[in-house]
């Protein structure tokens, strides 16, 4: 992101302290359109690169610069969300968005670092919880676009049709659209309350832990559904697992076939969710559904690359 050199970029630019705080809403913004970490990254970088190509004088003509970024943010992902759609068409398995690298211990509220400026980290609340955002997954890249934009950062629709490209009656009609798919993938389950949910994921550890099968059964849903995301880089199952006893076996011949697999308690997506580690490595992050009392879904991601962040900065956490 550097300038030229010369007499006129030499000069202090009143405006870059201004352009790079917006990064941390375009990550915001972009990792609930893609569902990435890392593809948000680069959305987010390609964004700043077409600010910073273009001379001074045409980025003083701009009004508003935070506006501009989201708006070409917007249609990077719009972009990037079509070509993602036909790579996940290929994906060995299932796919599952990658989970955020939060290494908060909620079991005692303790707060970890994770090596990075926090200003980066994506701000954690409902819209980037994994059962939210697998019914993202569902929609159409403009749905999702103009769904998040006007949903979830009120953006009014007229903003939203510059950077979906259409009208604003065909986004609202978008977004109408995206509520649907948000409405028909709930149940009127009554979901956990934090502190319940965190009791409940604890539960399911130590009875993992302790291959008690029976204890698994208990706390899952009869129709639970857990989906394993391996991307075709390690071993996991490529259909998910249907049913609540079937998890359990699963679970627990799992635990059989890793002695060694130590889980820890950590915030997935801004709820109380699991890290499986293997001689001090992460290879498994599990998120969690829980309603009327049960877990509903479990998503395990193991893909190597999805786990990158999850990973990297554990020598600067632990030092």
């Amino acid at each position: 992101m550097s300038t030229p050199s010369g007499p006129e970029h030499d000069r202090p630019d009143p405006s870059l302290t201004a352009i790079m705080s917006e990064r941390r809403q375009l990550i915001n913004l972009a990792y609930r359109l893609l569902g990435s970490l890392a593809e948000a990254e680069d959305a987010v970088q390609e964004t700043y690169a077409r600010w910073y190509a273009m001379s001074r004088q045409q980025q003083d003509a701009i009004e508003s610069p935070g506006a501009w970024l989201t708006r070409v943010a917007g249609r990077v992902c719009l972009d990037l969300l079509g070509s993602a759609r036909a790579r996940r068409e290929r994906y060995v398995g299932e796919w599952v968005p990658e989970p955020l690298p939060d290494r908060t211990e909620w079991s005692g509220g303790r707060p970890g670092g994770i090596g990075a400026d926090p200003a980066d980290r994506v701000t954690l609340d409902e819209s980037v919880n994994m059962a939210f955002l697998v019914v993202l997954e569902s929609m159409t890249p403009a749905e999702r676009v103009a769904f998040i934009l006007h949903d979830v950062f009120r953006y009014p629709f007229p903003e939203v049709a510059e950077i979906v490209g259409r009208t604003p009656a065909a986004c609202r009609q978008l977004a109408s659209s995206a509520r649907r798919r948000i409405r028909a993938a709930q149940t009127p389950a009554t979901a956990a309350p934090a502190a319940r949910h965190a009791d409940i994921v604890r539960d399911f550890k130590q009875a993992w832990e302790a291959k008690d099968i029976d204890a698994l059964i208990a706390l899952l849903d009869p129709d639970a559904t857990a989906i394993s995301d391996g991307g075709g880089l390690v071993a996991a199952r490529l259909d998910p697992v249907q049913g609540g006893e079937q998890i359990a076996h699963a679970w627990v011949e799992i635990a059989r076939r890793a002695p060694g697999l130590t889980v820890l308690e950590r915030t997935v997506n801004g709820q109380p969710g699991l890290v499986a580690q293997q001689d001090g490595v992460t290879v498994t992050v599990l998120a969690f559904d829980i309603a009327d009392g049960r877990i509903r879904h479990i998503w395990a991601v193991r893909n190597p690359e999805k786990l990158r962040p999850w990973t990297a900065g554990r020598s600067e956490q632990e030092g």
